[in-house]
């Protein structure tokens, strides 16, 4: 219910600021949380808890201020979450707590002052703030566990007048809010506030289905009212609805459908529009299985597809479907244009691409010296050997034979000159990513190749510990060799900055249990300091005094993008291990050409 007068309230109230309590502005951190490291966006499980909420706030109203509650905990991976409403039967004197999820679960019903407290803070500043241990400013917190670590509080308007929040808790340092949590909460902000004209015109129907019970004439009404604040559910436009039938007719649908798929009205009114005839033939198969999904269970999960616009383009959508009850074979269905986000991902991805490119150009740069090396020993072995070569074809007679042996040699050296430039030209290449079939020992062999002059020169033990017969892996080569290189790099600095002690390297491989490969890089040098071992990972966080603090993070999306994990621990007795494993190559997959 949206208003209880006889509602728990398991908070001691305070109306008034009591003594010794500090500043509001000494317990907000909002500028801070813009200005933090942020995650990229999820817009596949975003896009999936809307269509969710949506076929929730159809199917089961009475409870979607709950579900909302579990959604946000879900989406922003907070400790507790929860709504704030204003209270009606006093004119608004407090905030009181109607839904929970999370560790707060058992303070449903509890809830604040209105004039004196951080929901009221949020409606008097109408703005999204976030608060750490706001406990020290109002103490009726104090009892309440577990504590508040950080919460992050968004209000929400009916009308444009504000009439509660919606907000996130953290109880520990696990982890901190960002500015991808703050859009993700005023998207919400928008769906919680339809989710509350829902609720309430429900309630409102109820007082009057209860009023009117016996009166045919008030049942009419009431259904007639239900049917318009249903109709206004699918006329707010926030996603795209339309109501279809199993053969492929499209029999309503509202403007945000209509806009999607680059119809209008009079296409709908004319029969025109077909969602088999929308959907491309790649997915007709895919359509197929949801249509049985949908006869044998009545819903089916949110996914994407492709439809085909009026003008013959296509628009890339996240779709969900709900039959309805009965056997009429037709149903409704929630649609998001992802045009915007499939833009967004692709620009995320090339902006990726870039760093690592540029990555790969660094390292290549620290390695300048024994990149030379590598490729001056074969160069110089040709020199020499062509030069034994013009002595023995001066003596009388020739030595032919020495002649054709030390041309064999050149050849030789040559070519392996040849592939030490193949390899650096490959890692500074700019090239889109490939699928290829590979041996990760070669890759990894390859990289040491490249570091072995400049580890010598800092006085670097390098071993390797191999494993024989190891699974073939698939994936790009490129990018793998720069997971290894900065591996190599990153532990040939930390060692490099000890004046005293061993400095050995072990590069190992080896099959998982899962039939996978796993490489590890151990290294002597002063290891990892616990409180940073979570955040080695982050982007821009960096131990190094001119890091930029992207080789890790870049690595992690390597190594994630591949289908597998990169980790780091303590080595024993000091020094750090950092290991990545990668699936095995499966045959089904397709390779590159």
């Amino acid at each position: 219910m949206l208003e209880s007068a006889t509602a728990k309230n398991d908070l001691p109230l305070e109306a008034s600021i009591p003594h010794g309590a500090v500043s509001l502005e000494s317990i907000l951190c909002t500028e801070e949380l813009r200005r933090r490291p942020w995650r990229p966006p999820d817009y596949e499980k975003e896009n999936r808890a809307l269509v969710a909420l949506a076929g929730a706030l159809v199917e089961s109203p009475f409870n979607i201020l709950q579900t909302l509650a579990e959604t946000i905990l879900d989406v922003t991976q907070c400790d507790s979450s929860g709504l704030s409403l204003l209270t009606k039967d006093d004119g608004g004197k407090r905030f009181y707590w109607p839904a929970i999820a999370g560790e707060w679960k058992r303070h449903i019903g509890g809830g604040t002052p209105r004039d004196f407290g951080p929901c009221g803070d949020v409606l008097d500043q109408n703005r999204t703030l976030l608060f750490r241990h706001f406990e020290r400013r109002y103490p009726y917190f104090i009892p309440i566990t577990p504590a508040v670590e950080e919460c992050l509080l968004v209000p929400f308007y009916i009308g444009g007048k504000a009439v509660g929040t919606i907000w996130a808790i953290t109880h520990g340092d696990r982890r901190k809010f960002d500015s991808e949590d703050e859009r993700i909460m005023n998207t919400l902000g928008q769906f919680a506030s339809l989710a509350y004209q829902t609720v309430e015109s429900i309630e409102d129907l109820k007082l009057q289905i209860a009023a009117r019970e016996q009166a045919e004439t008030a049942v009419r009404a009431l259904a007639s009212g239900l049917e318009a604040k249903i109709r206004r559910l699918v006329d707010s436009n926030i996603i795209g609805i339309f109501i279809w039938n199993l053969d492929g007719r499209i029999i309503d649908g509202n403007e945000a459908f209509l806009r999607i798929i680059g119809y209008d009205r009079g296409d709908l009114i004319a029969g025109r529009l077909n969602w088999r005839e929308l959907t491309p033939p790649e997915w007709q198969e895919a359509a197929d299985r949801r249509v049985a999904q949908l006869e044998a269970s009545g819903t089916t999960q949110p996914h994407e597809k492709e439809y085909f616009r009026k003008d013959g383009t296509r628009v890339p959508v996240l779709v969900g479907a709900a039959a309805f009850e009965g056997s009429s074979g037709e149903g409704v269905g929630f649609v998001l244009d992802l045009t915007d986000r499939k833009r967004a991902e692709r620009a995320y991805t090339e902006v990726q691409m870039e760093l690592a490119h540029a990555n790969r150009v660094a390292a290549m740069g620290q390695l300048s010296a024994s990149i030379a090396h590598e490729i001056s020993q074969p160069l110089g072995a040709v020199l020499s050997y062509a030069n034994a070569a013009s002595h023995w074809l001066a003596a009388q007679p020739p030595a032919v034979e020495e002649v054709r042996g030390a041309l064999d040699f050149i050849v030789k050296s040559g070519v392996q000159a040849s592939e030490v430039v193949d390899r650096i030209r490959a890692l500074v290449k700019k090239a889109p990513p490939r699928t290829d079939k590979l041996e990760i020992n070669e890759a990894v062999l390859e990289v040491i190749g490249l570091t072995r002059n400049e580890m010598a020169k800092n006085g670097i033990s390098v071993r390797t510990q191999l494993a024989e017969s190891l699974p073939a892996i698939q994936g790009d080569r490129v990018q793998l060799q720069q997971v290894n290189l900065n591996l190599l790099i990153n532990a040939m600095e930390a060692m490099s900055a000890r004046s005293e002690g061993p400095r050995d390297l072990l590069i190992s491989t080896a099959k998982t249990d899962s039939e996978g490969v796993l490489v590890s890089v151990r290294d002597s040098g002063p290891g990892l300091a616990p409180e940073s071992v979570e955040r080695l990972f982050e982007p821009f966080y960096t131990t190094k005094p001119g890091g930029l603090g992207m080789g890790l993070s870049i690595c992690r999306s390597i190594i994630e993008s591949h289908h597998g994990r990169l980790w780091a621990t303590a080595n024993t007795p000091h020094g750090a291990v950092f290991q990545f494993n990668l699936p095995p190559y499966s045959s089904g997959e397709k390779e590159d050409r």
